[in-house]
């Protein structure tokens, strides 16, 4: 069973705080099963987007983990181009979550990143 969206985005804003990096939740989807997005603001006019990784990235030994992958195929991209990779996101599925870590070093805390 996979574990709800809320509760992992709680976890992820968490595990930020305890990094002392700062992390917000911009939008708020679908309790049980929305899609999550990470924007990771460098601070410097240029960002970092992950999104769910692809079904065939997912290690069926544990099927609860959340995978992530680099949405756009640049990273860092302009904040612009991460605003309207967002925007089309939630043009698509209006359920979606939206997560904004803000870090110079660019640091994500997703430990199961694809790319």
């Amino acid at each position: 069973m996979r574990l709800k969206s809320g509760i992992w985005v709680a976890a992820y804003l968490r595990r930020c705080r305890s990094e002392s990096v700062d992390a917000v939740l911009r939008r708020r989807g679908a309790d049980e099963a929305g899609a999550v997005f990470i924007k990771v603001s460098r601070l410097d006019g240029t960002a970092d987007v992950f999104a769910p990784a692809p079904q065939t990235a997912f290690d069926e030994a544990r099927p609860s983990d959340r995978a992530f992958a680099p949405a756009l195929k640049a990273q860092p991209v302009t904040d612009a181009d991460a605003e309207a990779y967002l925007a089309r996101q939630i043009k698509f599925d209006s359920d979606c979550w939206i997560v904004e870590v803000e870090d110079r070093a660019g640091r994500n805390f997703l430990d199961l990143v694809l790319s």
